[in-house]
């Protein structure tokens, strides 16, 4: 019984363990890494094929990022998670592998004409399609025989739309041990979700720490800073545009510009577009509004009762084409302006900052968290000269924040949240935070309440039957990661042959104890296709 930690420590994002346990291979989480990567990861220490099954705590990226990733590589188990991670999953993946195929065909054409090695994508359209078939919806509290000797339930974290944290039973010889994965936990009082529920036992807990050094502060009114924020704005002539994240933080948005319109707080203004300017931002919209049911808190709830959408509203225009995003830089008159992603790094938020960074009229909104490194963080950080599309924009824009809004919890959310465990846990591990918040949260942990506590790096493995560290790592710092970026990627055709030869590897294990026609037959397409291949 098992458990090494993969990615997400001593950093943000990449959130990934592994478990060996009750004869069975899976993971918890398969996150892509976002922004700066700090510390060199270990790779799962299976074939991608080996992997019986998987567990999912929610849909944001740097969690399930790297599905289409190891399918590629040749992973066909179930992944479990909630409907609505599921369904989020669906157009999330899909998603980012058309930002990765369009990044390869942008950079391989400057490649071209500089005679640069070919740049490819981590996984392919056609990777995403075939890991989105592999999900299994499960229901929120209901308690899932995975396999012999695991149980899984999936409880709301309050963090997104169909966030968990995954209590997980592994019985093996025996022995029984009880691990709980907080997932991201959510802040409390947010709109539209519910807050997050607390555990009350554990053997064991993973548990993130993204704000663990910091507070929130006391909670701001949101509706009526924003309300002043666009009056400023407007009167001056400009645009507000917000960058945001297109699952989550967008719907937010939205709840908030619904009660301004309703409530009729901008009367100057009255008649103000909101424009999303996100197809994924878009079709998640929707997805909210299938959930509600069992995602909704209870106010959410009241306005769907009274017939009433929660985040539409008149003067709301979608965005889905191209041509429909860049008309909107060509429309004078003051509006807002949403669109992905929340730092700046990708998306269509570009153009839009290209064309309202210099307006001294405009203001550029952040409504969340902007991880070092980021444009975004540039930009609060008071950079006054940015470069967009390789053109350096001088920064005339206001540049607000609107504090508070977070969909995680802060410090004093997450030291509640690890307090309600009615017995001290055997063990906690710190992930998913800064490199130096994880071990301050740690040591938070033990000396407030008493908890053995401590923030692995990658690579390090504890036996779940002992409480024993079997193999402790240390952080080894990337150098030059843009370079071994670039390496890797250049590499990626080939390693996906080579994960396609431990596949195979794997699928003529499966067939011992096959007929002997059957495995001849197996046997010779097999030398054929060497015979083709042997060079």
């Amino acid at each position: 019984m098992k458990l090494t930690f993969i990615g997400a420590a001593h950093e943000v994002t990449g959130s990934c363990y592994f478990l060996e346990a009750a004869g069975k291979k899976f993971i918890v989480d398969c996150g892509m890494e976002q922004g700066p990567d700090q510390y060199e990861n270990q790779d799962i220490p299976v074939a991608a094929s080996e992997l019986d099954f998987a567990l999912l705590t929610h849909a944001h990226i740097d969690h399930s990022g790297n599905f289409p990733l190891i399918h590629a590589r040749g992973f066909r188990g179930p992944i479990y998670a909630t409907a609505a991670t599921c369904d989020l999953c669906d157009i999330m993946l899909r998603d980012s592998a058309h930002i990765q195929m369009f990044e390869a065909e942008w950079r391989n054409r400057k490649a071209k004409r500089n005679g640069q090695m070919e740049f490819v994508p981590a996984y392919t359209m056609e990777d995403a399609l075939g890991v989105i078939q592999q999900f299994v919806e499960c229901n929120y509290n209901q308690v899932i025989q995975i396999a012999e000797g695991i149980k899984v339930r999936f409880v709301d974290a309050g963090h997104l739309l169909g966030s968990a944290s995954i209590e997980l039973w592994i019985t093996e010889d025996g022995e029984e041990r009880k691990i709980v994965f907080s997932g991201d936990i959510g802040n409390t009082e947010q709109p539209l979700i519910k807050d997050p529920e607390y555990l009350d036992s554990a053997d064991y807990v993973v548990m993130e720490s993204t704000y663990g050094d910091r507070s929130h502060g006391e909670k701001p009114d949101y509706v009526t800073e924003l309300v002043e924020i666009l009056r400023k704005t407007f009167k001056r002539g400009g645009n507000v545009v917000i960058p945001s994240f297109a699952v989550g933080r967008t719907q937010e948005m939205l709840y908030f510009l619904r009660k301004i319109k309703e409530d009729n707080m901008l009367p100057e203004f009255a008649g103000f577009e909101v424009y999303v300017d996100s197809p994924l931002a878009v079709q998640a919209t929707s997805i909210f509004k299938e959930h509600y049911s069992e995602c909704y808190d209870e106010e959410a709830m009241e306005l769907i009762n009274k017939g009433i959408n929660p985040i539409a509203f008149s003067g709301l225009k979608l965005s889905i084409t191209s041509d429909e995003s860049r008309a909107i830089n060509f429309n004078e008159t003051p509006k807002v302006i949403l669109s992905a992603s929340g730092m700046c790094d990708a998306g269509r938020i570009k153009h839009h900052l290209k064309h309202n960074l210099w307006r001294s009229d405009s203001t550029i909104l952040f409504v969340g968290y902007q991880a070092v490194g980021t444009l975004g963080r540039s930009l609060v950080e008071g950079a006054k000269d940015v470069h967009i599309f390789g053109e350096e924009i001088h920064v005339n824009a206001d540049i607000v924040r609107l504090p508070g809004i977070s969909g995680h919890a802060d410090n004093a959310g997450l030291m509640r949240w690890a307090s309600s465990f009615k017995e001290k846990p055997k063990r906690v591990f710190v992930a998913h935070g800064d490199d130096t918040v994880c071990d301050l949260f740690a040591k938070r942990l033990e000396d407030e309440l008493g908890y053995q506590a401590m923030a692995p790096y990658s690579g390090t493995e504890v036996d779940l039957v002992t409480n024993e560290i079997t193999r402790e790592t240390v952080g080894i710092v990337i150098k030059r990661a843009e370079q071994k970026a670039k390496s890797r990627k250049a590499a990626g055709v080939f390693a996906r042959l080579v994960a396609a030869g431990q596949r195979l590897m794997t699928v003529i294990r499966h067939n011992e104890g096959g007929t002997n026609k059957d495995l001849a037959k197996f046997a010779d397409q097999i030398n054929s296709l060497c015979d083709k291949w042997d060079r």
